[in-house]
């Protein structure tokens, strides 16, 4: 499979600027060469009509006629040009033609029906093009006759002079063209540059020192959005870092107890030879074995709510009242064995909220769980639904969550003081933290409603 071509930024820079400069170069010097070949015609061409005016003056009137006649001189300096032959022709209405060296076309029917002044056109003598003016003159002397003048030149000098021009105008462009294009090169190689150091500064970063790039006021304004959103992630990076690397070291330590538990079980186990001691000692290693059972799956519940943030929930229309009744059937046999009154107030179906019913089910199973552990053996647990807005609660009279450590609770690890003698691992709380967060809500804690015990509530937006 053929790997895509990276695009560079140099690159298209680069063309960006040079396509559109070599664009108006070219557009320029066309447009100039357009312009200095108009104006060469112009000067030719007037040159054309002045002959031509010339030659008109050179008429006389003999016995009610129209003369045109030149000394051979007066030719021969009329003719006289060494690239271009000119040629002439002088006729009268009346009289008809007058004068001529050659047979000159004339000029078209519309063009001398539109302009009644001098008019230039192209034709063609003897195999060559040539330019022609033609202009119309009252006879001289009153004579009741129109003279009729026609000077043509072959177009020699003007091929040479737009030639010249292209010859003096194309260096001089082309010179342009490579002086700009350098300018261009060095402005964009240099500035440039300063990206180039921002990426060897990203690529010089260790994993364990992830600092935001400094001295941001030197780097101009077009980089300053981009400088400050990657510090922005650096940031991010670092602290998600410096919280995997606390959540490590406290998992580490919360299985370390457990495992050092179970292997010091098992050895007592393997040693007792006596059956009452033998059966105590596999007890311990079952309890052993229900902690850390319990640590783990607190440890990956709270790793997997973690994951699945806002935008990748699989959010689903879902009966929080059905979720809720079958959180507290399925943790009965539990709260029987401790001899606590587990039960629910609530409607039976009927509140829908948006969420996502496994991480939903974490959410209560933690918060009945959190109970029943630090309650005493005759005591009450309640679960409490209501709805319009949607209220979760789960309400119990045991000993309580000092108030100046209600805050510290939701903190991940943080253990109570009776957390020891419930066996928690200081995880309950802030998974139920996290999953409501997740779903926009907001989780709180307060005073039983007895006046006793503890009180957290859930409130979904």
């Amino acid at each position: 499979m053929n790997k895509p071509t990276q695009s560079s930024l140099r690159r298209q820079l680069l063309v960006h600027l040079a396509v559109p400069l070599l664009a108006v170069l070219v557009l320029g010097a066309a447009g100039g060469m357009l312009i200095a070949r108009h104006i060469g015609y112009q000067v030719h061409d007037q040159w054309l009509l002045d002959s031509a005016m010339t030659l008109a003056s050179q008429a006389r009137a003999a016995d009610h006629r129209v003369q045109l006649s030149l000394p051979p001189a007066a030719l021969q300096m009329f003719e006289w040009d060494q690239i271009d032959h000119i040629y002439w022709q002088a006729s009268s209405a009346r009289q008809g033609l007058l004068f001529s060296n050659a047979a000159l076309p004339q000029p078209p029917a519309a063009a001398q029906a539109a302009r009644p002044g001098p008019q230039f056109y192209d034709g063609v003598i003897d195999g060559q093009a040539v330019r022609v003016v033609a202009i119309d003159r009252p006879a001289p002397g009153g004579i009741d006759d129109t003279l009729h003048i026609l000077v043509a030149e072959t177009m020699h000098k003007r091929e040479n002079v737009a030639t010249k021009i292209f010859s003096q105008w194309a260096p001089l462009q082309i010179s342009v063209l490579v002086l700009a294009a350098s300018f261009i090169w060095l402005a964009v190689t240099r500035n440039l540059r300063k990206v180039d150091s921002v990426a060897a500064r990203l690529g010089a970063y260790e994993t364990d020192r992830l600092t935001p790039i400094t001295d941001t006021e030197r780097m101009p304004a077009e980089i300053a959005p981009l400088i400050s959103a990657i510090n922005g992630l650096l940031t991010k990076l670092s602290e998600e870092q410096d919280s995997q690397k606390r959540f490590i070291s406290n998992a580490a330590h919360q299985l370390r107890t457990p495992l050092a538990t179970l292997q010091v079980q098992t050895q007592r186990v393997l040693r007792e030879r006596d059956p009452l001691k033998h059966n105590q000692a596999l007890d311990d290693v079952h309890r052993a074995v229900t902690r850390l059972h319990h640590v783990t799956h607190q440890l990956l519940t709270l790793m997997r709510s973690e994951r699945q943030t806002e935008k990748h929930l699989k959010l689903a229309p879902v009966d929080l009242a059905e979720i809720a009744r079958e959180e507290v059937e399925r943790w009965t046999d539990s709260a029987l064995q401790k001899e606590i009154d587990l039960g629910y107030e609530g409607p039976e179906h009927g509140v829908e909220i948006t969420g996502e019913s496994h991480l939903l089910r974490e959410l209560i199973g933690n918060l009945i769980d959190n109970a029943i552990r630090y309650q005493s053996p005759g005591g009450t647990v309640t679960l409490i639904l209501s709805g319009d807005p949607v209220t979760l609660a789960v309400d119990d009279d045991g000993p309580g969550i000092p108030e100046h450590e209600r805050g510290l609770v939701l903190e991940r690890f943080y253990r109570g003081s009776t957390s020891e003698l419930a066996g928690g691992c200081g995880l309950g709380l802030p998974i139920a933290y996290e999953i409501a967060a997740r779903h926009g809500a907001h989780l709180s804690i307060a005073t039983g409603t007895w006046g006793r015990g503890t009180r957290v509530q859930v409130d979904f937006q």
